[in-house]
């Protein structure tokens, strides 16, 4: 008996009217990080055969769009297109189909494996990267973004890539995911809009203290919270977490005081 006929998650599937084993993992993630709501729109990269599809329709009641270099048999009040993700075009008509910008991006897509596995990894990684191109593309700010990796010593750096770009990020396996499989998920909420990233490098002047009495910069109307620092002070700083409306970063460098007007 082939080993998708003794799956527990195949056989489901097939009872439930999904078309991939693969919708539970879509169903357990949601339910534990709430990545789709009621009422969102979504898009789906790589979405081939369309068992995702079903459960975006199915938690959000929304507009869902559907994209895949493969066909995708027709699902009701879905659209689906025949196009490759890394072409601009492919999120120009994504965007004309929903009427608006998404929120949520989800990419459950996977490369032709070839058996060598660094090959596959590498791959895996450049699929991965041109679904966040075309996330943030697609995105509204704050939205969520939900892809699948294969782990290797490439994902490190990728996931520091996500880091960048959303405030919560995790990687996560589904308890449908195989056990033998190398697959994760990496859950990311939360589109940021910031002037500013992880790991950047500014010199700031203070210009106020925050409740907490830590000193506070502005950027661009944007507030960097600075530890240790006080107002009048000038300071080369690290960014080390970034939210939505603030963030905070570790002073490198005092350079200096502001000029004080006698």
């Amino acid at each position: 008996m082939a080993r998708d006929q003794r799956d527990h998650y195949y056989r489901k599937a097939k009872e439930e009217g999904y078309r991939a084993r693969s919708a539970y993992k879509l169903l357990q993630i949601n339910e534990k990080f709430h990545i789709i709501k009621k009422g969102d729109s979504v898009v789906d990269l790589g979405a081939a055969p369309g068992g995702w599809l079903q459960v975006a329709k199915q938690l959000s009641g929304g507009k869902v769009v559907g994209v895949d270099l493969e066909p995708i048999a027709p699902i009701q009040d879905v659209v689906t297109f025949q196009a490759d993700i890394t072409h601009e075009s492919t999120a120009e008509r994504i965007l004309e189909e929903l009427g608006e910008s998404a929120d949520v991006v989800i990419c459950d897509a996977a490369p032709n494996l070839s058996g060598a596995w660094d090959k596959d990894h590498a791959v895996s990684i450049d699929l991965a990267r041109s679904a966040l191109h075309a996330t943030k593309r697609l995105l509204k700010p704050r939205g969520n973004f939900l892809v699948k990796v294969f782990q290797g010593d490439m994902f490190p750096e990728y996931l520091t890539e996500v880091k960048r770009e959303f405030a919560s990020v995790r990687a996560h396996s589904p308890a449908a995911s195989r056990k033998e499989s190398a697959e994760t998920y990496i859950v990311a909420k939360h589109l940021l809009t910031s002037p500013v990233r992880i790991g950047d490098v500014l010199d700031l002047k203070i210009e106020s203290s925050g409740r907490s009495g830590d000193g506070v910069a502005m950027m661009e109307g944007f507030a960097i919270i600075v530890r240790g620092a006080k107002p009048g002070e000038r300071m080369r700083v690290r960014i080390e977490a970034v939210k939505p409306n603030f963030a905070f970063a570790k002073i490198l460098e005092r350079t200096g005081e502001l000029e004080r007007k006698s």
